[in-house]
This record gives C-alpha cells, structure tokens and sequence, in this order.
C-alpha cells in the first residue's frame, strides 16, 4: 500500500470533504435535522490537540517565551530610556537644572511707595504660584527646593574698614532676601533677621562669619544709588545651611560660601566675595542700593513623572517656556520684562545625542535574534509539516480542497499559539515594569503646579486606557506578540498548502546532492544579495547616525542570510569530496556516515540558517560588549597612565621626601614611574617669530622605569636609549644654552621643533633640545601635546607625580601611605576611574539587551538543533533498526547516527565563525560604541572613539558548543532509539 493512500497511525481518520456524510458517527440521542449534516462527535481542532498533545505542548512552549522575548524588548527598551532621562536630570547640577525666572523691580515712572510695595512678600508668594500654575507640561517643580525673593545682580561694595582686605580691595557682597531661610537653615547664633525697609536686617552663614569675622549685632555698610548716606545692614544672627547641595543653596553657591576672588590688574590681586541674608521684609532697600536687584522665582524641576516618550513634549515645553507662547503667560505675571533661564533643554539635547547613537547599536541586536526567532518558528512548522505529510497527502486524494485544509491547520496553530502569545504578552507586562514613579508617559497632568511628581489614580487610570501601562506604551509590545502568534499560526498551514497544491501518491528523494535550485530560488538569493550589498554599503559609509534606517541595522543579518545561503549551495561539494576515499575505508560506518549525510533533506537549509545567524548575532553581540570593556579599559589606563597615581591637588607641587620608597613598599606595588610636569611651558618654533604662540606640558622621566611603563601600556612605547641621559644636568648644573638635550615629543610639537635644536625656557631648567622621536600618547598626559625630556638633564629636577603599576594594587593602603606624608596629594586608581564611565541606564541597559540577545540566541540555536534532529527522527530510527537486522551492533549504530549529524553542524559552525569573524571588520568602519562606552562627547573623554573588534571568545566558544550540542543530541537520539524495539518500525508495508 502506497503512502499516499495510508492514514497516519497515531490520529483519527479525517473526515472527506465529500457531500457524503454516511460515515460520519453523530451522537446517539440528537437526531439529524432535515436538509442538514449532522454534527461531528468532536470537532476537527480539539480531535488533533488531543490526539497530538505534545507538538502542541512544544509550539506553545516555544510561541510563549518567543512572544514574552519579543513583548519584553520594547519595553526594556523603554524602561531603560526613561531610566536614562531620569538620571540625567537628577544627577545633573541643580544649577544647571533650575528654572530660573527673574524680572526687573517696578520701574522709577512709579512712587517710591508703590516700587517698594511691588516687593513685598506676600506680592512675591502670590506670583510664585501664579508663575508655577504656568509651567508647561511635563515640566513640574518641587515646592521644597522651590525659592524667591530679591537679590542685587551686581555685587556692592562693603565700606566698613574692620572687613578683610588681602590686597587692599575691599569685600564685596551679594544681597540676597531668600524665602523661608529658617527651612534650610539651622540657627548657631543671635537671632533670625527681622527689621524692614527702614531698619534692614540680615544674617549670614558660618562660612561667611568666619571668613569675613562677622558677628552678631555687626553692622555692615554698603553704599546707596543716590550717593546719599550709606545702608546699613545689621548681622542679626549666623545659620548654619542645611544640605549645600541642595538646590535651595547650590544654585548660587557664594550664598553660604564665601569666596576669595582674584582680579588681574598690573599683578595678581586678591579679594573676598560673601553674602548678606536679607529678611523678606527688608527686601524693599534693594532697590536703593548699587547692586541693580532683581526679582527671581527658581523651580527646581522634577523627573519623577518623565518617561522616554515625554522627550519631544520636554522640548516643546522647553523652548515655548524660552521664546514662546508660554514666556508670554510668564510674563502677564512677572512683568514685560520677565525672562525664562534654563540650561536642562543642554541636558535634554545630550540624553538625545546619546540615545540617538545608541539605538541604531540595539537595533542590531534586535534584527540579529528577531531572525533567529522567526526562523526557528518556520522550522517548526516545517517540523510539523513533514510529520503530517502522509495525512494531507491522503486528504488531498480524496478531494479535500487546499482551503479546507489551511483553514483547518490554521484552526489548530491557532487554537495554541493565540493563548500562548498573550501570555507571553502578559508575562513580559508584568515582569517587565517602568522605574517608580512613571504612570502614564502621556504627561496628562493639568498644570497647575500642584509640583507633587505624582499622578493622581484617575491619571494612572487614563494612562493604562490610552496605551500605557506603568510609564511603557504597550502598542509595540502588543504588535512584537501579534507578529509572533501570526508567524506561528501560519507557517503550518502555508507550508502544507504549498506542498500538496497537487494531490500526488509519492515524494521524490529532496536529497542535497541530487537538489537543484529553482529559478525563484535564485531569484530570492540575489535579491537578498542586492540588499545585503546595499546595506553594508550604506552601514560602511553613513554609520549608524540615522536610527530610522532598518535596512542598516539588518546589515549583520542579511550578510549571515547570504552566508547561510551560500553554505547550503556549496554543502554537496565537500560530501561528494569525502564520499570517494571514504569509500575505501574498511569500516562501514564513515561511508555510510558520509552518504546519509549527502541524502539529508534539502530542508537542512532552515536549520543551517537558524545556526549561522545565531553563531552570527553572538558573535557580533559578542564583540560588542568586548570593544565597549575595551574601550573603557582604555580610556581608564590613559586617563591615570598606570594602575594609580599620585599628584598633588595643585600643579608644581613636588613630591614629598621618601614618599617614593613608602609607595614601593605597598603591598600589590610592582613598579613606580616618578614624572615631572611642568606645564604651559612656551615653545619656540623653526619658523622664527612669525610662529603664532604655542606651549605644551614639558615631562622629566626615569627612562628605564617610564619605558616599562609605556610597553605595559602600550602608550608611545620607545628604547631608553632614546633619552640617553647628557650627564650636565642636576642641581649643580647651570643655564647652558649649549646643553641639547635628546626629547620624544607629540606630533604637533614636532612638527613646530622641526629637526634643528632650540632653546627650551621652563622652571626646570634652561636648555635646547632635539626631537629624536615622535609618539602619539604618553602615559603621564592625557592631552595630545607633550615633550619628553630625561628628568636627570633638569637643572631643577624634582618629581611632581608617581605612576604605579599593579593590578593587585591596596587603594586603601595606598591612600594611608601617601596621607601620612602629605594631605596636598591625591591617589587616583585605574579601577575608579573606570567605573565612572558607567554612569547612564542607558549605556547598562544597552548591554543587558545585548547580553540577553547573545542567551537568547544561544537558545534558539539549541532549540534549532534539536529541530532539525526531531525532523529526521523516525528515518534514523527505522534505518537503525534495519541495519541491527544486518548485524550493525549498538555501538556502530550510535557512532553512525553521531557522524551522520556533524557534517552539518561543523558546516554551520565554520561558517558562522567565519561570517561571525567577517562581519565585524566589514561593519566597523561604521559603527562607533564611544557613546554607549563613555557615556559622552568625544571631545571630553581620553578617547576619541572606540571601534568595533572582533572577540575571539565570542567566535569560537560558540561554535563549539554548536558542535557538542549536536554530537550530544545525536548520540543521546541513538542511545533512545537503541533501547525501543524494532517491531514498529520494521513492520511490514511502513515505508517511512
């Protein structure tokens, strides 16, 4: 009996599509209605679910954690952004952040009363809230850090003769009328400032009284605009601030901190700059002083509430705020002349540059396991496709139509993969939450400055409605998992329908060897190819700037498409290689082994597919993480120049006596590089006087010790004998203008030294020097300027920094042992300075997408092996049981079934190694992780980029787990099928 004609044996028969229902059991007690089928015993899904439990079990399975995968990325995505945007804001400096709104007084076309009463404090406290019910959304305040009052722009001079004069200038002071001081401040002495108008008081912070030997009950005088008898301002009492770094007080630092100023005149001049705490009702004498007083409202911004998505609207309210319609509103309240000063639209544009430059990066990750997925959902249909073939063959040939039966596969992948992709959905909705504090994303709050940054419950609840859940919109993780249930839904019946278009009683032989590609085919391949091209192309020449252009970031994913595709055409010529000299073998297994493999479906290429992607997804993911680690490795080193160093907090500070030998006693000290820097110091150039000015730092070093440390480095490494010491330098040497002195200098300097000596003046010494060699980086500097000279040569040598070296190094230890000797110098460590360049969720939320890409691509890679070995299952058990009757002993049988699997997976190995090692060269020149290692401008980091390299681990250690897991898979397949019996399979007329 031919296959066609055979149902299979593990399902009911299906019913025809025939008129006739003769054969049709229906129940019992309900009889058949006229001019009506009667209805089946058990409808056509349930019958397969039931018969089937287990492919239906293994396709929900895999759609559940495919749609969470999916549902899950958007929103990470978004929660990490809104991390991001959050902690921009938070971390920046509250004066950079603060919404400051200041006007002028009354103007003098106004009485003296009316001027003075525009001051008044309950005046100021009504514009105040005025003023924040106008802020546009989502920009909301925190009434704690929330302040006004009236200050004078110009500082005023102090005229009494007791104030500190350090160079004979006199004091100058800001003042300043602050609301509700007595909240952030604590009171030490005196009393709190009461007075008025006519009897100003005021008080100042214990910083200011020290430093300017203010006391209670002192009177300060400062002169009046109309030249009249001075002010005075009586010290009522001394508060010590709570929290300076607050934003009550951190906005403008010299209200609780004194500063001593200098001013440049024919020499360096020093003075002090201090403060004046006016009460609120004293404020009205401003107006009578020199220093130009203005009315100022500062709201400190919250981002509790924000989102990711709240970037465009921050903009917008941002720039209306600035220049818009909103400084119009502003302004009907503070006065015409009213201004709006912020620098958080500078934050905002920063956090943009920074997702902008990353997202095109996860987008490649996104597109390399988005085809992973969808290619192992197409081999499981393929799976599930091969199993049935018999059954719709024998469906086709009586005369069920190919819409019946997609519809009714439909009706079962369906009934399994619908549930399964919602709760995915569900799980990834619930798992994966938005920071605390974000509930709509849709910033549907009023405005009325209420300043809480929370919404209210009817606000969550509108969030939810409109698409939000937890501060993530839901849209795109609702279409991720609606993507995934279709893919899963119509894969089966897709391919059964293309398959049986004709009814037809017997299946060729699908061999690889004996396969020709059809014209489609082809057709499909070079389309991909053409697109592949393009895509590098654009990659290679535009980078990843324009994070809308997809077909850029799938450039990885088309170049393993081509890659995969290319393996599967040339796949046969290496069997048909092997199958000769196999032959002359005298064992029976590796002929065998080879020719087995040669007549494996030519379906093999979805598997080969899914492995090359996967081997290329982890190996790019993979070289990700390594150049941003690099990176910052790097960055780190260059920005210390050892594994620590030691320098003073201010330049030109030598290094303490025997600090040296206490350092090299620490423990995990292995070397010491003591430099001297000097910097600024001016270079003459070989063009003469017509050369515009130019200085670098001028560097003295132990060349022995500093060549070790710049070979350990890898920072402009050069022989010692380069700097060759002259022997007519020390303390006893003189100014000698014939002394040169060999120097290895940046090339910039080099190019202005030119070849000939020339005459070098610093503080360490007099002398010509000639440039022997030219390196790019050094390990003492982190500029691109400098000039090496052998420390031994100076006239005034004395080492200013220690470069340590070892990996092992005590931070703590070594900071105990440098306080010990001296409190001016500070000990920076390679591996802080690392961590500092980690400081956004969206450089580590980027990695963790990256990392989970790489797990997740190794899954779906196990779960294609497996496939691919589940499909050719029931063949390899029935040939195994054949040739048991022919004497094939266990052992040979699972080394057969073992041999016959590698082919393939050593195939997919190489060429995902291959495409892996390939792909990263080609796509370098275009992506840039700068961003996502440092987390800022290129311009403010040791670096100036950070390229992409290949990470062998990331080549190698997955292929070879390819190659275990199938040799694994296959030998545990041969020990099963070595222990079931061989009646089924050797039954007569089974023909599988």
């Amino acid at each position: 009996m031919s296959a066609a004609r055979r149902e299979s044996p593990d399902m009911p028969r299906p019913r025809s599509d025939e008129p006739a229902q003769q054969d049709t059991p229906v129940r019992p007690d309900t009889p058949a209605r006229p001019g009506r089928p009667a209805r089946a015993v058990a409808p056509w899904v349930r019958t397969r679910l039931r018969t089937a439990p287990g492919a239906a079990c293994f396709l929900a399975l895999l759609v559940l954690v495919t749609a969470y995968l999916a549902a899950a990325l958007p929103r990470s995505v978004a929660a990490y952004e809104t991390e991001g945007l959050r902690h921009e804001i938070e971390t920046a400096a509250p004066r950079n952040t603060v919404l400051d709104l200041t006007v002028e007084p009354p103007g003098l076309d106004l009485d003296q009363a009316r001027r003075e009463a525009g001051l008044a404090p309950a005046v100021l406290l009504r514009k105040r809230d005025a003023l924040r019910a106008r802020l546009p959304e989502p920009l909301r305040d925190d009434p704690r850090q929330t302040v006004y009052g009236v200050r004078t722009v110009k500082r005023v001079t102090g005229l009494d003769p007791w104030l500190p004069k350090p160079d004979g200038i006199p004091t100058e002071f800001v003042l300043s009328s602050p609301s509700d001081l007595t909240a952030h401040a604590t009171l030490r002495q005196g009393r709190p400032a009461a007075g008025d108008k006519s009897r100003p008081e005021a008080v100042v912070t214990t910083a200011t009284a020290k430093a300017l030997g203010i006391k209670p009950g002192a009177v300060v005088h400062v002169p009046r605009r109309s030249g009249e008898e001075p002010i005075a301002v009586t010290v009522t009492g001394i508060v010590e601030p709570l929290g300076t770094e607050s934003a009550y007080w951190a906005v403008e630092p010299l209200l609780h901190t004194p500063a001593l100023a200098a001013i440049v005149s024919s020499e360096l001049k020093y003075y002090w700059q201090g403060a004046l705490l006016l009460s609120p009702a004293s404020a009205p004498v401003l107006i009578s002083t020199t220093g130009d007083p203005e009315l100022y409202w500062r709201f400190m911004p919250t981002a509790g509430h924000l989102t990711g998505q709240d970037l465009a609207r921050l903009d917008t309210a941002l720039d209306a705020a600035d220049g818009g319609p909103d400084l119009v509103k502003m302004r009907q309240v503070m006065g015409p002349t009213g201004t709006f000063v912020t620098e958080l639209d500078a934050i905002v544009d920063s956090f943009r540059s920074m997702r902008e430059a990353i997202n095109p990066v996860v987008a490649v990750a996104v597109f390399g396991i988005g085809a992973v997925a969808a290619v192992v959902l197409a081999m499981t249909g393929g799976l599930f496709a091969s199993r049935r073939d018999g059954e719709l063959a024998l469906l086709r040939s009586r005369g069920a139509s190919l819409t019946g039966i997609g519809l009714r596969l439909l009706g079962e992948t369906s009934a399994v993969a619908v549930p399964a992709a919602a709760l995915g959905l569900a799980a990834a909705v619930a798992t994966v939450r938005g920071p605390a504090g974000a509930t709509t994303g849709t910033g549907t709050g009023t405005g009325t400055g209420t300043g809480t940054g929370s919404a209210t419950a009817a606000e969550a609840g509108s969030g939810v409605l409109s698409g939000f859940a937890g501060g993530i919109p839901l849209a795109p993780s609702v279409l991720a998992a609606v993507v995934v249930a279709a893919l899963a839904m119509l894969v089966l019946p897709l391919r059964a329908v293309v398959l049986h278009r004709r009814p037809r009683l017997h299946g060729g032989r699908d061999d690889l060897l004996t396969a020709r590609p059809s014209r489609r085919r082809t057709v499909t391949e070079l389309t991909l190819l053409a697109l592949a091209v393009g895509a590098v192309a654009s990659l290679r020449l535009r980078g990843t700037g324009d994070s809308g252009d997809h077909l850029v970031s799938a450039a990885p994913v088309l170049v393993g498409v081509i890659a995969a595709l290319v393996l599967v055409r040339i796949y046969p010529l290496p069997l048909r290689w092997l199958a000769r000299p196999a032959r002359r073998l005298r064992g029976v297994v590796g002929p065998l082994a080879l020719a087995r493999a040669g007549r494996s479906s030519s379906t093999g290429a979805l598997p080969l597919l899914a492995l090359v992607l996967a081997l290329t997804t982890a190996a790019f993911g993979g070289s990700v993480l390594a150049g941003v680690a690099d990176a910052r490795d790097r960055a780190a080193l260059l920005a210390t120049g050892a594994d620590a160093r030691i320098d003073g907090s201010v330049e030109w500070t030598p290094l303490p006596d025997g600090l040296t030998e206490s350092v090299r006693g620490t423990a995990g000290v292995r070397d010491l590089a003591p430099v001297q820097v000097e910097y600024g110091v001016a270079l003459p150039s070989h063009e003469g006087t017509s050369a515009l000015p130019m200085s670098a730092p001028l560097v003295g070093v132990e060349p022995d010790a500093y060549t070790r440390l710049a070979q350990r480095t890898g920072f402009g490494p050069f022989p010692a004998a380069l700097l060759a010491s002259t022997g007519t330098g020390g303390k006893d040497a003189v100014a000698d203008t014939d002394r040169v002195l060999p120097a290895i200098a940046s090339p910039s300097v080099a190019e202005r030294l030119g070849r000939e000596p020339l005459e070098i003046v610093a503080a360490a010494g007099v002398f010509r020097v000639k440039v022997v060699a030219v390196r790019s980086t050094t390990p003492a500097l982190t500029g691109a300027d400098f000039l090496l000279v052998n420390a031994a040569d100076l006239v005034h040598a004395r080492p200013t920094a220690l470069l340590v070296t070892g990996p092992s190094v005590d931070g703590a230890a070594l900071r105990a042992v440098v306080t010990a000797k001296s409190d001016d110098f500070t000990v920076t460590l390679r591996s802080e300075q690392r961590s500092t360049y980690v400081n956004s969720p969206l450089q580590s939320g980027t990695e963790r997408i990256y990392t989970g890409a790489i797990g997740a691509g190794a899954g779906f890679a196990v779960v294609a092996v497996l496939l691919s070995l589940m499909q050719s299952a029931p063949e390899r058990t029935t040939l195994l049981a054949r040739l048991r009757t022919m004497g094939l002993t266990r052992k040979q049988g699972r080394r057969l079934l073992g041999l016959e699997a590698l082919p393939q997976a050593f195939l997919a190995a190489l060429g995902g190694m291959l495409v892996g090692w390939a792909t990263v060269p080609l796509l370098a020149p275009g992506i840039d992780l700068f961003r996502l290692a440092l987390a800022t401008s290129p311009g403010l980091a040791p670096l100036d980029s950070a390229p992409l390299r290949a990470d062998p681990w990331s080549l190698v250690l997955p292929a070879l787990a390819v190659v275990l897991l199938t040799g694994a898979a296959a030998a545990g397949q041969a020990w099963w099928a070595g222990r079931r019996g061989s009646i089924k399979e050797l039954r007569a007329g089974d023909a599988r």
